[in-house]
């Protein structure tokens, strides 16, 4: 009795495991559906001061170089 439950519980979980779902997502055309991406000047250190972002960025940039490094 136990070994033909077991059996079935198996069988069951098996059977179930096999099931496929749809995998497509679903969208309204036009409209986008994801969450707004900020620009990487807005927030944190910079808070919206485009020129000191940029300023920073080229300073990380030439401290890369190493050319500048060496000399």
């Amino acid at each position: 009795m136990n070994k033909a439950f077991a059996v079935t519980v198996i069988a069951v979980f098996g059977l179930t495991a096999c099931g496929e779902y749809s995998q497509v997502a679903s969208y309204k055309p036009g409209n986008y559906q994801g969450k707004s991406d900020t620009r990487p000047y807005e927030g944190g250190q910079f808070a919206g001061n485009k020129q000191a972002w940029e300023a920073a960025l080229a300073n990380r940039a030439q401290a890369q170089n190493e050319y500048k490094r060496a000399n």
